[in-house]
């Protein structure tokens, strides 16, 4: 594996001198997102050897090259989820690339289903911890290059980060929540038990992607932000039939303001 990454690195290396600072993970619906990198390179997934292909809709499958707020930035528009092939390392190779490219900080957003009764379909959470539920990808031989064998990971979001957010949204006076992500595997929506089970542990969210992303970048010592558009509600009374095509839709007009935030945390960082 870890001549892979390399390889890749290496092979995207030779493709353009562009050297990002910050890796950012668009998920369902946010791809949108590139329309404020001013692009310098960009490539299809197709074309860059052994990285993984996202098969699902609103994944459109670039890794992308630019400058946001005049920050050197790496944009994967749309991820690898593990239901698409059930390889947990394909799910994290795309990170481990990120890290050999000179990247030291990740951005990651995603579309969830809120558990949390506060919540509301179209807010915004800013991820502060997780739970997961999906396999580990640390698990298997550890490469010391990457990192150490038992991570620490009593602070997988960075509290800088997450400080500087919050001020920004008071700025534009954007509401935003803050709580705790699920990773489930998918491809299933919940069932009513799910999401109730899910709120139980301690959950405000769930989903099926990033806290693998996130085991993977804090294993290599990258700094992480993670940010969650709430496309649909697992909660008592509020539960009803979704499809991802209304999970787009959701998180298509969370676009602007998430653009926003985004923005100006990587100007700020």
């Amino acid at each position: 594996m870890l001549a892979q990454i390399k390889n890749t690195a290496e092979f995207l290396k030779n493709k353009t001198d562009f050297k990002p600072k910050i890796g950012i993970i668009l998920g369902s619906g946010l791809g949108s997102f590139v329309d404020e990198v001013d692009i310098k390179f960009s490539i299809s997934y197709d074309d860059i050897p052994d990285f993984p292909v996202s098969t699902v809709e609103g994944h459109s499958g670039k890794l992308i090259f630019g400058y946001v707020n005049n920050v050197q930035v790496v944009v994967m528009q749309g991820r690898f989820h593990y239901y698409e092939e059930a390889d947990i390392q394909k799910v994290v190779f795309p990170v481990r690339v990120m890290k050999y490219l000179g990247v030291k900080k990740l951005i990651i957003s995603n579309a969830s289903g809120g558990v949390n009764p506060e919540f509301e379909i179209g807010d915004m959470m800013i991820i502060n911890d997780h739970i997961n539920l999906i396999p580990n990808p640390l698990v298997g031989p550890n490469h010391n290059e990457l990192g150490t064998r038992f991570p620490d990971m009593s602070q997988p979001y960075c509290k800088k980060m997450i400080s500087i957010t919050e001020d920004i949204a008071k700025e534009n006076n954007i509401n935003l929540k803050k709580g705790t992500y699920v990773g489930v595997t998918g491809p299933t929506l919940e069932t009513p038990a799910e999401y109730n089970y899910f709120r139980i542990i301690g959950g405000d969210t769930v989903g099926m992607s990033t806290v693998p992303e996130v085991i993977a970048a804090r294993h290599m010592n990258l700094e992480c932000f993670g940010i969650s558009v709430i496309t649909d509600l697992g909660v008592p009374g509020k539960i009803k039939v979704v499809t991802h095509e209304d999970v787009q839709n959701v998180a298509n007009k969370a676009k602007p303001i998430l653009a926003k935030l985004i923005s100006e945390l990587i100007r700020k960082i």
